[in-house]
Protein backbone atom coordinates (compact mmCIF):
# COMPACT_ATOMS: atom_id res chain seq x y z
CA UNK A 1 0.00 0.00 0.00
CA UNK A 2 1.29 3.65 -0.41
CA UNK A 3 2.19 5.28 2.67
CA UNK A 4 -0.09 8.12 4.50
CA UNK A 5 1.92 11.41 3.14
CA UNK A 6 4.21 12.25 6.25
CA UNK A 7 3.59 15.63 8.51
CA UNK A 8 4.86 18.93 7.14
CA UNK A 9 7.05 20.77 9.57
CA UNK A 10 9.76 18.68 10.05
CA UNK A 11 10.53 15.60 12.31
CA UNK A 12 11.20 17.08 15.46
CA UNK A 13 8.27 14.92 16.70
CA UNK A 14 10.08 11.93 15.64
CA UNK A 15 11.81 9.52 18.77
CA UNK A 16 15.31 9.00 17.81
CA UNK A 17 16.35 6.23 15.76
CA UNK A 18 12.96 7.24 13.76
CA UNK A 19 13.77 8.54 10.31
CA UNK A 20 12.07 8.79 6.93
CA UNK A 21 13.46 6.93 4.08
CA UNK A 22 12.61 6.66 0.76
CA UNK A 23 11.59 3.13 -0.21
CA UNK A 24 10.46 2.44 -4.02
CA UNK A 25 10.07 6.26 -4.46
CA UNK A 26 7.32 6.68 -1.45
CA UNK A 27 9.02 8.18 1.60
CA UNK A 28 8.14 6.28 4.25
CA UNK A 29 8.96 6.74 8.69
CA UNK A 30 11.74 3.48 8.98
CA UNK A 31 13.56 1.98 12.04
CA UNK A 32 16.52 -0.11 11.76
CA UNK A 33 16.26 -3.69 12.62
CA UNK A 34 15.73 -7.28 11.16
CA UNK A 35 12.05 -7.70 9.22
CA UNK A 36 9.10 -9.26 11.00
CA UNK A 37 6.26 -8.96 8.43
CA UNK A 38 7.10 -8.65 5.04
CA UNK A 39 7.61 -4.51 5.12
CA UNK A 40 10.80 -3.37 2.56
CA UNK A 41 14.32 -3.17 3.86
CA UNK A 42 17.26 -0.87 2.63
CA UNK A 43 20.71 -0.31 4.07
CA UNK A 44 18.95 -1.88 7.14
CA UNK A 45 16.09 0.45 7.29
CA UNK A 46 13.01 -1.19 8.00
CA UNK A 47 9.50 0.94 6.51
CA UNK A 48 7.06 1.20 9.49
CA UNK A 49 3.98 0.52 7.43
CA UNK A 50 1.18 2.82 9.09
CA UNK A 51 -1.54 0.83 8.00
CA UNK A 52 -0.63 -1.99 10.40
CA UNK A 53 0.46 0.09 13.15
CA UNK A 54 -1.61 2.51 14.83
CA UNK A 55 1.63 4.05 16.76
CA UNK A 56 3.42 4.18 12.74
CA UNK A 57 -0.13 5.96 11.53
CA UNK A 58 0.26 8.53 14.57
CA UNK A 59 3.78 9.34 14.54
CA UNK A 60 3.23 9.69 10.44
CA UNK A 61 0.39 12.62 11.23
CA UNK A 62 3.12 14.27 13.50
CA UNK A 63 1.03 13.34 16.36
CA UNK A 64 3.59 14.33 20.05
CA UNK A 65 3.95 10.54 21.39
CA UNK A 66 6.09 11.37 23.96
CA UNK A 67 8.58 8.96 22.62
CA UNK A 68 12.32 10.18 22.50
CA UNK A 69 14.04 7.05 22.06
CA UNK A 70 16.08 4.86 24.32
CA UNK A 71 12.60 4.34 26.35
CA UNK A 72 11.80 2.06 28.70
CA UNK A 73 8.52 0.80 27.66
CA UNK A 74 5.55 -1.53 28.57
CA UNK A 75 3.47 -2.35 25.50
CA UNK A 76 0.24 -4.03 26.18
CA UNK A 77 -1.21 -5.35 22.95
CA UNK A 78 1.60 -6.27 21.37
CA UNK A 79 0.04 -9.15 18.84
CA UNK A 80 2.34 -11.13 16.80
CA UNK A 81 5.10 -7.76 16.91
CA UNK A 82 4.22 -5.75 14.25
CA UNK A 83 4.64 -2.16 16.01
CA UNK A 84 6.36 -3.55 19.39
CA UNK A 85 9.23 -4.69 17.09
CA UNK A 86 9.16 -0.94 15.57
CA UNK A 87 9.29 0.36 18.90
CA UNK A 88 12.20 -2.17 20.12
CA UNK A 89 14.59 -0.82 17.28
CA UNK A 90 14.50 2.70 19.00
CA UNK A 91 13.76 2.20 22.68
CA UNK A 92 15.42 0.76 25.54
CA UNK A 93 13.88 -2.20 27.48
CA UNK A 94 10.54 -3.03 25.82
CA UNK A 95 8.15 -5.44 27.62
CA UNK A 96 5.56 -6.74 25.40
CA UNK A 97 2.08 -8.14 27.03
CA UNK A 98 0.17 -10.00 24.84
CA UNK A 99 -2.77 -12.44 26.02
CA UNK A 100 -3.25 -14.94 22.70
CA UNK A 101 -0.85 -17.83 22.75
CA UNK A 102 -0.88 -17.96 18.58
CA UNK A 103 0.53 -14.37 18.15
CA UNK A 104 2.41 -14.48 21.06
CA UNK A 105 4.62 -17.10 19.54
CA UNK A 106 5.13 -14.97 16.22
CA UNK A 107 6.20 -11.89 18.97
CA UNK A 108 8.80 -14.83 20.61
CA UNK A 109 10.24 -14.91 17.06
CA UNK A 110 10.56 -10.77 16.58
CA UNK A 111 12.33 -11.12 20.32
CA UNK A 112 14.99 -13.45 18.78
CA UNK A 113 16.95 -10.78 16.86
CA UNK A 114 15.94 -7.88 20.02
CA UNK A 115 17.48 -8.55 22.73
CA UNK A 116 15.68 -5.26 24.72
CA UNK A 117 12.32 -7.15 23.62
CA UNK A 118 10.72 -9.17 26.83
CA UNK A 119 7.72 -10.91 25.28
CA UNK A 120 5.70 -11.17 28.03
CA UNK A 121 2.16 -14.17 27.55
CA UNK A 122 -0.08 -12.45 29.95
CA UNK A 123 -3.46 -10.54 30.64
CA UNK A 124 -2.99 -6.77 30.65
CA UNK A 125 -6.06 -6.77 32.55
CA UNK A 126 -4.34 -8.56 35.21
CA UNK A 127 -1.36 -6.24 35.89
CA UNK A 128 -0.43 -7.87 38.88
CA UNK A 129 0.14 -11.44 37.01
CA UNK A 130 3.63 -9.46 35.51
CA UNK A 131 4.39 -6.53 38.52
CA UNK A 132 7.34 -9.05 39.27
CA UNK A 133 8.90 -8.78 35.86
CA UNK A 134 8.32 -5.05 34.65
CA UNK A 135 10.23 -2.67 36.42
CA UNK A 136 8.75 0.30 38.18
CA UNK A 137 8.61 4.07 36.22
CA UNK A 138 8.76 3.30 32.63
CA UNK A 139 8.79 6.17 30.28
CA UNK A 140 5.95 5.03 27.98
CA UNK A 141 3.12 2.85 28.38
CA UNK A 142 1.78 1.94 25.03
CA UNK A 143 -1.59 0.15 24.76
CA UNK A 144 -3.39 -1.44 21.91
CA UNK A 145 -5.84 -3.91 23.43
CA UNK A 146 -8.72 -5.34 21.54
CA UNK A 147 -11.02 -5.55 24.80
CA UNK A 148 -13.76 -3.90 26.69
CA UNK A 149 -12.78 -1.61 29.70
CA UNK A 150 -9.87 -0.19 27.77
CA UNK A 151 -9.89 2.92 30.55
CA UNK A 152 -9.89 0.47 32.65
CA UNK A 153 -6.79 -1.17 31.52
CA UNK A 154 -4.70 2.10 31.04
CA UNK A 155 -5.52 2.82 34.49
CA UNK A 156 -4.76 -0.61 36.09
CA UNK A 157 -1.19 0.13 34.57
CA UNK A 158 -0.59 3.08 36.03
CA UNK A 159 1.49 1.98 38.25
CA UNK A 160 4.57 1.00 36.51
CA UNK A 161 4.94 4.50 34.71
CA UNK A 162 7.11 7.38 35.81
CA UNK A 163 5.18 10.18 37.35
CA UNK A 164 6.86 12.19 34.38
CA UNK A 165 6.03 9.42 31.53
CA UNK A 166 3.41 9.45 28.57
CA UNK A 167 0.20 7.44 28.28
CA UNK A 168 -0.26 6.28 24.29
CA UNK A 169 -3.54 4.89 23.99
CA UNK A 170 -5.36 3.78 20.90
CA UNK A 171 -8.73 3.17 21.82
CA UNK A 172 -10.75 0.87 20.03
CA UNK A 173 -14.61 1.52 19.87
CA UNK A 174 -15.74 -1.67 18.52
CA UNK A 175 -13.64 -3.70 21.10
CA UNK A 176 -15.47 -1.80 23.56
CA UNK A 177 -19.39 -1.00 22.64
CA UNK A 178 -20.55 -3.11 19.19
CA UNK A 179 -23.52 -1.28 18.81
CA UNK A 180 -23.06 2.79 20.61
CA UNK A 181 -22.36 5.47 18.93
CA UNK A 182 -18.97 6.05 18.43
CA UNK A 183 -17.79 9.33 19.60
CA UNK A 184 -20.12 8.63 22.36
CA UNK A 185 -17.88 5.25 23.35
CA UNK A 186 -14.49 7.33 22.51
CA UNK A 187 -15.77 9.99 25.24
CA UNK A 188 -16.71 7.69 27.96
CA UNK A 189 -13.62 5.72 27.90
CA UNK A 190 -11.45 9.09 28.10
CA UNK A 191 -13.34 10.10 31.00
CA UNK A 192 -12.09 6.84 33.06
CA UNK A 193 -8.24 7.36 31.48
CA UNK A 194 -9.08 10.62 33.18
CA UNK A 195 -9.38 9.31 36.69
CA UNK A 196 -5.44 8.79 36.32
CA UNK A 197 -4.22 10.55 33.38
CA UNK A 198 -4.20 14.19 32.27
CA UNK A 199 -5.22 14.11 28.43
CA UNK A 200 -2.84 15.81 26.46
CA UNK A 201 -4.52 15.26 23.02
CA UNK A 202 -6.85 13.06 21.14
CA UNK A 203 -6.88 12.28 17.24
CA UNK A 204 -9.36 10.32 15.24
CA UNK A 205 -7.46 7.37 13.25
CA UNK A 206 -9.77 7.25 10.48
CA UNK A 207 -9.19 6.36 7.41
CA UNK A 208 -6.22 4.23 8.16
CA UNK A 209 -7.85 2.82 11.66
CA UNK A 210 -11.44 3.40 11.59
CA UNK A 211 -13.15 3.81 14.47
CA UNK A 212 -9.88 3.90 16.16
CA UNK A 213 -9.11 6.88 18.43
CA UNK A 214 -5.20 8.09 19.93
CA UNK A 215 -4.74 9.25 23.58
CA UNK A 216 -1.91 10.52 24.86
CA UNK A 217 -1.60 11.88 28.34
CA UNK A 218 0.31 12.53 31.46
CA UNK A 219 -0.01 10.67 34.82
CA UNK A 220 -1.89 12.84 37.62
Amino acid sequence: MTATPLADGGDSHLPDGVEPRTFDGDQRLATRGEPVYGEPVQDGWRAWDPGRSKLGAMLGRGVETGFAGGDTVLYLGAASGTTVSHVADFAGPTYAVEFAPRPARDLVRAAESRPNLFPLLKDARKPETYAHVVESGVDVLFQDVATRGQGEVACRNRQFLADDGWLVATIKARSEDVTGPTEVTFGHVVDTIETEYEVVTTERMDPLHEDHLAVVARPR
